[in-house]
């Protein structure tokens, strides 16, 4: 039996969270809606700019793996921290939510990753990352015993540093060698412009066997205006991949097989923060407990539907209570049996 229900693979990093205007966006330069990759010297000068913030450990892979264990699933974590005081509070926090997180921290410089995110009112988020430690995450930090997941799960932002590849795919590698699948989440359209080739190839050669993404991430793949051309095309390449839409929901693929998957209904979007890690929570936990893709389809809506509806990118209620609650557990007993 597999150790795990999903290993997370991703840059472990805390969010400096605070409210802005889109003049302030449009003022300091910075691309809305998109993570914005940023060097010491302009987090600091962003960071003295903010307006009051909320602290909060984040990063997309550990969003997720922090979803998936308040579903009660089992989960576990790879990613680089520094011994400082962030390094601390991230290793507090995703403990706390019950994920199993032992990569060695960094003894010396960079300092933990941060990313200064700016949330626009209409609950746009943009972020400003700086990578920090995570860029010394290696193939090294790969537990093996880990890796005998259920599935192991990466983010496309962690291709951007070169080690994390080799990670990624010794990761991979042991994953598949003992039964089990991976899957990766596109992240970002201009992490996809950086690596589109990359990307296709994980995909085309079966590295990896299951994709999220957004609908701008998909039609940037495959540089086409058309959303249904760009299915069509993550249809031939990609054995199962779920798109999501935000409020239009979202489009689950896997052969000649489309579901449509609609949106829970939010009474106010707060901060967009971790909507698509949560949405790949919720599905990852329906599906490494063996049920149907809608069933999979709608756990991931009701996570992304409560965490857009909260200041910061983790669940703060008890998802599998959520699902109790919607209805949705039945269906996981009945499953199960």
């Amino acid at each position: 039996m597999p150790a795990y229900d999903v290993l997370c693979i991703g840059n472990a990093i805390v969010d400096i969270i605070a409210s802005a205007d889109d003049d302030f966006i449009v003022g300091n330069g910075i691309i809305k809606g998109a993570m914005n990759l940023i060097d010491s010297e302009r987090a600091e000068l962003l960071y003295s700019r903010m307006g009051p913030a909320t602290e909060a450990s984040g990063g997309s892979a550990g969003n997720t793996a922090a979803g998936v264990a308040s579903f009660g699933g089992r989960a576990a974590f790879f990613g680089k921290v520094a011994s400082d005081k962030l390094g601390e509070l991230y290793t507090h926090d995703i403990r706390a939510h019950g994920v199993d997180f032992d990569t060695k921290p960094l003894a010396g410089p960079p300092p933990t990753a941060r990313s200064m995110i700016f949330v626009t009112p209409d609950g746009e988020r943009s972020m400003n990352t700086y990578l920090g430690a995570c860029v010394e995450l290696g193939p090294e930090d790969v537990e093996p015993a880990k890796t005998n997941a259920r599935v192991t799960y990466f983010e496309g932002y962690l291709w951007d540093p070169p080690r994390a590849k080799e990670a990624i795919r010794r990761a991979a590698r042991l994953t598949h060698e003992a039964g089990g699948e991976v899957a990766m989440t596109l992240s970002d359209p201009f992490c996809v412009d950086r690596y589109r080739d990359e990307f296709l190839d994980l995909m085309r050669t079966g590295t990896v066997d299951i994709v999220f993404a957004n609908q701008h991430e998909l039609i940037s793949l495959y540089q086409t205006p058309s959303f249904e051309t760009a299915l069509e095309e993550m249809r031939k390449d990609c054995r199962l991949a779920a798109v999501t839409r935000s409020a239009a929901g979202s489009i689950i693929l896997s052969g000649d097989s489309t579901v449509n998957i609609d949106a829970i209904k939010v009474d106010k979007v707060v901060d967009t923060t971790g909507a698509g890690d949560l949405y790949a929570a919720g599905f990852l936990y329906g599906y490494t407990a063996g049920l149907s893709h809608a069933v999979c389809g709608q756990l991931g809506s009701l996570a992304a539907g409560l965490v857009i509806q909260q200041i910061g990118p983790r669940p703060r209620e008890n998802l599998r209570e959520a699902a109790e609650q919607a209805g949705l557990l039945k269906r996981l007993a009945r499953a199960s049996r």
